[in-house]
């Protein structure tokens, strides 16, 4: 059955919505998280995927497919698609322990051997794993923006003049803003890091809590 949420943006470029399996009433986002794919018809790349169309999947067989992760906690379905197609996995790495007892000021003993990300791709080694930073270029024609944190990032895609990110540019129902939930004294520092963004010629905002936006939203987010 067509998923009836799977929209076409611009030629190639994909977004639909689909309902995440950890949610709790607690959450500040909402139940349905937004994903999306570019396809050029040599290349098909999903981005963040949750709940991917079957339409999508089809083509799988016939592209060379990688899978995108903004930030290592949105593998959301990467570990099925892995195990199921076998696709690469690019991604940032998962906060260490040393990152967690600076951030949120905790002990050793809390923070175990780091954050429990993509243990089974990093650690288990069950899928080909690509690690990225900000800074880099990705072989499929991705630069890498750092959002609130290193591993929080903001990807360029410049074949189709889209801005995706992680958990940095949210929409929780009071429109896009910098999600400040763990810095909420950072609004300026992300802000400048974000800004040069807006030298380039953004004409797509995709948040993957919150669905596509203009360029307009995301001036108005990071001014």
């Amino acid at each position: 059955m067509p998923n009836p949420s799977l929209t076409e943006i611009a030629t190639g470029l994909w977004y639909w919505t689909s309902p995440h399996p950890d949610w709790r009433e607690s959450e500040p986002w909402d139940q349905y998280v937004s994903s999306y794919a570019v396809d050029n018809g040599e290349h098909l790349l999903l981005l963040d995927p949750q709940g991917v169309p079957g339409e999508l999947l089809t083509l799988v067989p016939d592209r060379e497919t990688a899978i995108v992760l903004t930030c290592p906690w949105h593998e959301r379905d990467a570990q099925k698609l892995v195990e199921q197609f076998g696709i690469p996995v690019y991604t940032p790495l998962p906060h260490t322990a040393e990152d967690l007892m600076r951030m949120f000021n905790i002990t050793a003993e809390q923070a175990g051997d780091g954050a429990p990300d993509l243990i089974w791709l990093l650690r288990e080694h069950k899928g080909e794993a690509h690690p990225f930073k900000p800074g880099d270029h990705l072989p499929f024609g991705i630069d890498v923006f750092e959002g609130q944190w290193p591993n929080d990032t903001v990807l360029w895609i410049a074949s189709h003049h889209a801005v995706i990110c992680g958990d940095t540019l949210v929409d929780f129902g009071n429109g896009l803003e910098i999600n400040l939930r763990w810095r909420p004294d950072a609004r300026e520092q992300i802000a400048a890091g974000l800004r040069p963004l807006l030298k380039l010629p953004v004409e797509h905002m995709l948040a993957t809590h919150g669905g596509p936006m203009d360029r307009a939203t995301l001036e108005h987010a990071i001014s």
